[in-house]
């Protein structure tokens, strides 16, 4: 069964009560028992609802393994694996420009448990080789990584990481499973911020960890239940309804993404453009032969300061300025001062984090209309026409921190 076939068929069957095309919505907290520990399958709607169930089945289908559990947002799904794996003084390798999200969970949500985290350049196996150690519990991977889309050998670094007993987890959000399957390359685990991509239209919040192995979903599994960070279920039903347009979504998303990339690259008023797509792209070789395709996001650095970057991405007509990726309408972002925030001044410019770095997440509008709208503010950057009510000083590493 093709990718497309199974994100409308699979685990979907039509409501056998009803005859219903679509999955009704069991908004219920509890359920009938028959007695003391007796039901249906299901007791109380936080170990287990009828709607999560299904979308929970149906995500695991589009990655091709058996388990997955989905959680409140993408934060609290990333916290149950490091709930579930870390213990006290434990090994952790991360990209170097790990999302900050996932920065400020390691360094200040599991901070008293004296980590041992090392940031490294995941596209370069030998500095990889030479983080894992035998004490290395986690291999955490982004690929692409956000926002510069750096690309990882995600077989290569399972072979490395296995070796030395550790388990990878794979951010798969920005690709999504229908342009990569991590874990036909050796992942462990695979996270996604469901709220982008998978959901699509920009009106929810939700995360899933994914698994081939029982052993290693059973401690995530508990956590679900245990802490109970779990989205409702018209939330589930929601993601239900956007996983069956995903495919014709991502291929627009990459599409359009693809000819901005195009589009940027050379301009003089732009410095450098990342994009897997992009045949000059250092990852384009490994992101041909472990992708399907080059995903929907890209990133540029502007030829300016921080105040032609403020007035660039305030005054676009199709991108709206603001948090988060992966919705049909069209987003732009600063990730210095938003989405990687929450990471040091120092170690976002060690990490190639600029503060004239822009993300784009192109929408499925028209690639053109896109297009127009970006280069019409470019030939302005740097000569200060649009900047007298703008006013931007150092980026902080504050700012924004909450996102």
């Amino acid at each position: 069964m093709k990718f497309a076939t199974r994100a409308i068929h699979a685990a979907q069957p039509s409501d056998p009560a009803t005859g219903a095309l679509v999955a009704p919505i069991y908004q219920t907290s509890t359920f009938e028992q028959h007695s003391p520990g007796v039901n249906l399958g299901f007791d109380y709607a936080r170990t287990n609802n009828p709607t999560r169930q299904r979308l929970e089945q149906v995500l695991a289908e589009l990655e091709g393994v058996s388990h997955c559990a989905v959680f409140a947002s993408g934060l609290a799904a990333e916290h149950a694996v490091l709930q579930a794996f870390l213990r006290s003084g434990d090994h952790v390798v991360v990209p170097a420009d790990v999302y900050g999200g996932t920065y400020r969970l390691l360094h200040r949500v599991f901070g008293g448990l004296a980590l041992s985290i090392t940031p490294v350049d995941t596209t370069n196996l030998a500095a990889v080789a030479a983080a894992i150690t035998a004490g290395t519990r986690l291999v955490w991977l982004e690929s692409p990584t956000n926002p510069r889309l750096l690309v990882s050998d995600i077989r290569a670094i399972a072979d490395l990481a296995h070796a030395q007993g550790a388990l990878v987890v794979v951010d798969n959000t920005f690709a999504t499973p229908v342009f990569q399957q991590p874990f036909t390359l050796g992942a462990d685990l695979v996270v996604h911020s469901v709220t982008k991509y998978l959901a699509g239209h920009s009106d929810l919040i939700q995360g899933a960890v994914l698994a081939h192995d029982a052993a290693v979903f059973e401690p995530v599994k508990f956590l679900q239940n245990a802490i109970g960070a779990v989205p409702a279920p018209l939330d589930c039903w929601l993601t239900l309804r956007g996983l069956k347009t995903l495919e014709l979504r991502v291929q627009r998303h990459a599409e359009n993404a693809g000819r901005i990339a195009a589009a940027l690259a050379g301009h003089p008023a732009v410095r450098r453009v990342y994009y897997p797509g992009l045949a000059d792209h250092p990852g384009h070789a490994v992101a041909t032969r472990q992708m399907t395709g080059f995903g929907g996001m890209l990133s540029f650095e502007l030829d300016g300061t921080v105040a032609d970057v403020t007035a660039f991405i305030t005054s676009r007509r199709f991108f709206i300025l603001g948090e988060s990726l992966g919705g049909v309408k069209s987003l732009i972002c600063h990730p210095a001062r938003m989405t990687h925030a929450s990471i040091p001044a120092g170690q976002r410019t060690a990490a190639g984090l600029s503060d004239t770095l822009v993300r784009l997440s192109p929408g499925i509008e028209h690639a053109q209309d896109l297009i127009d709208d970006l280069l019409e503010g470019l030939p302005d950057v740097g000569t200060g026409r649009r900047l007298a009510n703008h006013h931007a000083g150092a980026v902080s590493s504050e700012a924004g921190s909450r996102c």
